[in-house]
């Protein structure tokens, strides 16, 4: 019998999912670990490298969710753990609130230097991207001493109090946590009019506002691309009432979308951007970089003891070299052949009703939401990791370091799943 060859960049299961040490430590994770967690099946990681993760009994997976949109740089990538393991010998920590890190004006200073618009800007170090979300919130109201908000249906800006104010993708998300933070106006993703001619004419005085909180390409609400005139239109509305422009991109930044932010799609210049996810290759840092003469809060206003970490900052310095290098390039190169090759998949099977996104950046819109799920559990089987996006989507957002072998077989693999499921 001829031994089949398979290559290390694809998946190999080598026993029924899960296994038993797998499904030992879910026994475990069941009796001690918050309910609240989501886990859409029984994966228990234990090592990574590049898009290849391997779980706790030995199975390899390709992940194509690159631990939701974090690991950037791949699992692991040598060059960002060379980087963590040589601050962690140095200094893991002072506190960044009180006294100062070398690293942070020089992540600072990179991070001014990828904005397109050439103006001054300032960071605000935390731990996560709803942080990040929180401090432009109180930055907003700061600077123009206005109090509400006008966020969109389907966003997801984090489930801290305050984004989570903000967010609008699930309602379990926001059940049994009321009342929220007041002043958050929620209307339809792409659409102006109903900004200028319904709300600011009915409910919402403009003079009030102090921000727009948007997603230049939504996440959670099911990898969502506006329509090209939707974010520029939103700008002059702003320009026009004196209201600040915040992108989130914690989600869709950091080359995701093909370039390093993804508002750089659309002639769109946000006055704050919250950062977080790829920023540091799983290591835990969130960003709100602002303009400098919006970010003018006195000391005091606002800190984290553990926000801008020495270790993470010298994650982030290290992927955002890698980033412009080549993977910036790579997101864009392979997206393009990922995207093309799944609309043809969609010509191929009816369960199949939209393929959008930029990037590395995707959503594969399925006829039903009991369908989605089920071809995510089929996938997971074949040793290929997907997750859900909005109502009936599956999320495409691997590594940035994928290469077009390993997304053939992530759309061969998506085909294999969707043929042998029933309809539902």
């Amino acid at each position: 019998m001829e031994t089949q060859v398979i290559s290390d960049k694809l998946p190999k299961i080598i026993t029924k999912l899960p296994g038993p040490k797998a499904a030992k430590i879910i026994k475990s994770d069941t009796r001690y670990i918050s309910p609240s967690y989501t886990r859409s099946y029984p994966f228990v990681a234990k090592s990574g490298s590049g898009a290849m993760v391997e779980d706790v009994d030995g199975n390899r997976f390709l992940d194509f969710n690159a631990g939701i949109a974090v690991c950037s740089t791949g699992h692991c990538h040598p060059d960002v753990v060379r980087a963590i393991q040589k601050q962690a010998e140095t200094l893991i920590h002072m506190s960044g609130t009180d006294f100062y890190y070398e690293q942070m004006p020089q992540l600072a200073r990179k991070l001014e230097s990828l904005m397109p618009d050439g103006r001054q800007w300032r960071c605000f170090f935390g731990n996560s991207g709803t942080e990040a979300i929180e401090a432009a919130m109180k930055l907003a109201r700061y600077a123009t001493g206005r109090w509400q908000f006008i966020a969109f249906h389907s966003s997801f800006h984090g489930r801290t109090m305050g984004s989570l104010s903000l967010t609008s993708s699930k309602p379990v998300q926001r059940r049994g946590f009321g009342p929220l933070i007041p002043g958050v106006t929620h209307i339809p993703f792409g659409n102006c009019d109903y900004l200028e001619g319904v709300v600011f004419k009915t409910t919402v005085n403009p003079g009030e506002v102090a921000a727009i909180i948007v997603e230049p390409i939504q996440g959670e609400g099911g990898y969502i691309v506006p329509p090209p005139e939707f974010l520029p239109r939103l700008e002059q509305i702003a320009r026009k009432h004196g209201i600040l422009l915040v992108a989130d991109e914690v989600q869709s930044g950091m080359g995701r979308s093909g370039k390093i932010f993804a508002f750089e799609h659309f002639d769109f210049h946000p006055d704050i951007v919250a950062i977080a996810k790829g920023i540091a290759s799983g290591m835990p840092l969130g960003v709100m970089i602002a303009h400098a003469d919006t970010m003018t809060w006195e000391p005091g206003a606002h800190a984290s003891t553990f926000g801008g970490n020495p270790v993470c900052l010298a994650a982030a310095l290290e992927t955002i070299r890698l980033l412009q290098e080549k993977y910036v390039a790579n997101s864009a190169k392979v997206g393009v052949f990922l995207l093309a090759r799944l609309k043809k998949l969609k010509q191929r099977h009816a369960a199949i009703i939209d393929v959008r996104g930029r990037g590395l950046m995707i959503g594969v819109q399925i006829s039903k939401p009991e369908l989605r799920d089920a071809i995510i559990q089929e996938c997971f089987l074949r040793g290929l990791l997907l997750l859900g996006a909005g109502a009936s989507t599956i999320r495409l957002c691997p590594p940035l370091v994928i290469d077009e072998e390993q997304a053939a077989f992530a759309v061969e693999t998506l085909s294999t799943a969707i043929a042998e499921l029933p309809e539902f």
